[in-house]
């Protein structure tokens, strides 16, 4: 926006055009006072000629500047104009692969040049919204797809005569569990555009955040006892922040489930809260085998799942949720991460200093 700030915005139909209008009419008009003096010197000539000679001349005249207006309308207005309609025709029916480009040089664009540029990047935009939009669709569709595909192969299994009992209670719990792994898919994707349409307005309360991160980890227990994971947390007494208790609970438990999820039996997960005068940082550790630079970039992205060998666990909605959450309350996420030692994400609140602690501090000076 800046560097188009500085840009030289000059008219379609700049002043010295009209200067040459001028100056071209002053010219004729110089040209038959001549006809008419050299008509009057000669007063012999027929009536006629007399009057068809200024006539020819001022009709001449009158064509050749309706033609060069119109050739100038033409190349600086409707000319451009008429390739700007095209184009979105074109985007109209879904080509998003048009591109205007501008009249002049960069330090000589006109408001057109910057109608095409701003146009230009709309297209991009929508391009790039639609590829999104396409993706999503696929994505759904795959992740629908993989537990209907189980359901449907366990149920067929079932209707086998001379099963076991232990045979059909796996089957069930295998069909369960993919039912249970489907709505969690549903009603993930059903939270995240609500978020992102803002359907969902945050409703901000106070609360001690070392309250609920102990909540949300003690709920994770019986998962740490059957893997034999070591679980470590250091929270303080009391933080104050002020957000939405309800999704917040969502981007606690996403963390610890992850953690715990890529933590393999025998390792270590370790949940740490601090705070500052300004901020309260919680960061979920764990010893699992961490995330690629390559995966980094991505592991916010719907549907997006670094480790394959964990998808079945997953939607890969997960840190999307979480970091759509996070930007609603004004806070940040990060990843510390490295392929065989584990990974860490951090979260940043603004903090809400404790009136009660403020008031004891004002007391002891």
């Amino acid at each position: 926006m800046k560097t188009r700030a500085r840009r030289r915005l000059e008219s379609r139909f700049p002043p010295s055009l009209f200067g040459l209008y001028l100056v071209t009419l002053l010219l004729m008009s110089g040209i038959h006072i001549g006809l008419v003096t050299l008509i009057n010197e000669n007063p012999h000539w027929h009536t006629a000629v007399q009057i068809l000679i200024p006539t020819a001349y001022w009709t001449l005249v009158a064509v050749g500047l309706t033609l060069f207006t119109r050739h100038q309308i033409v190349k600086t207005y409707d000319k451009p104009m008429k390739e700007l309609a095209k184009a979105a025709d074109k985007v109209a029916h879904g080509d998003f692969s048009v591109y205007i480009p501008p009249l002049h040089t960069s330090n000589r664009h006109d408001y057109l040049d910057l109608m095409f540029l701003d146009f230009n990047q709309m297209v991009a935009e929508l391009g790039s919204i639609e590829t999104m939009r396409t993706d999503f669709i696929a994505n759904v569709s795959h992740e629908i797809k993989t537990p209907l595909a189980a359901i449907q192969n366990y149920t067929q299994l079932l209707q086998r005569p001379g099963l076991s009992p232990s045979e059909r209670d796996a089957y069930l719990a295998a069909i369960q569990d993919s039912t249970r792994q489907l709505s969690e898919l549903i009603t993930n994707i059903l939270k995240l555009n609500k978020l992102e349409s803002q359907q969902i307005t945050p409703r901000r309360e106070t609360y001690d955040l070392c309250r609920q991160l102990s909540e949300c980890a003690l709920a994770f227990e019986p998962v740490w006892e059957e893997k034999g994971i070591e679980f470590d947390a250091e929270l303080e007494d009391r933080a104050v922040i002020q957000a939405d208790a309800s999704l917040m609970e969502l981007v606690w438990n996403n963390l610890l489930s992850n953690a715990f999820k890529f933590t393999e039996p025998g390792g270590a997960v370790t949940l740490r809260q601090t705070s500052d005068g300004h901020a309260v940082f919680v960061a979920v550790s764990d010893t699992g085998c961490g995330i690629s630079e390559g995966a980094q970039r991505h592991i916010f992205d719907k549907f997006y799942q670094g480790d394959t060998s964990h998808a079945a666990e997953g939607n890969g909605l997960g840190l999307s949720l979480a970091l759509r959450v996070l930007q609603m309350m004004d806070g940040e996420i990060s990843v510390d991460s490295e392929e065989g030692r584990g990974t860490t994400f951090t979260v940043r609140l603004p903090i809400l200093m404790d009136r009660e602690k403020q008031s004891e501090g004002h007391g002891a000076q």
